[in-house]
């Protein structure tokens, strides 16, 4: 596979709700940084910070609009993230940043309207 081919992998598993799915995408000691959040580092810190989420949701689908993939093989996203929760649908236009090594992201940016974000979340 690709990068480009892990990355919309991964992106399905945020779509199936997999925290599994997701997880194992990822390197064991990756690095998960939403802008304007504090960072997760290693697999069972990015559990903890979006296994809650995941829970919360009861559909997901992120639309990437452009994917693009470096000389260096890192990949990136433009997305609009939908979740639908109890009582709302949040929407989220998202530039994401992955790293790979050996085939799965080491390194995962997701810059994106916080204040925007936390308004709908409210």
């Amino acid at each position: 596979m690709t990068n480009t081919e892990i990355v919309e992998a991964f992106i399905r598993a945020w779509e199936e709700k997999s925290i599994d799915g997701i997880l194992g995408l990822m390197t064991p000691d990756a690095r998960y940084l939403n802008v304007g959040l504090p960072e997760a580092v290693g697999r069972e810190q990015i559990r903890a910070g979006i296994e809650p989420f995941l829970a919360a949701a009861t559909r997901i689908e992120w639309t990437v609009h452009h994917i693009g993939e470096n000389d260096q093989g890192v990949v990136f996203t433009e997305r609009t993230d939908v979740f639908d929760m109890p009582g709302r649908t949040v929407s989220v236009p998202v530039m994401g940043i992955f790293e790979l090594k050996d085939g799965l992201i080491s390194g995962w940016r997701d810059y994106f309207d916080l204040p925007g974000f936390q308004k709908q979340m409210a």
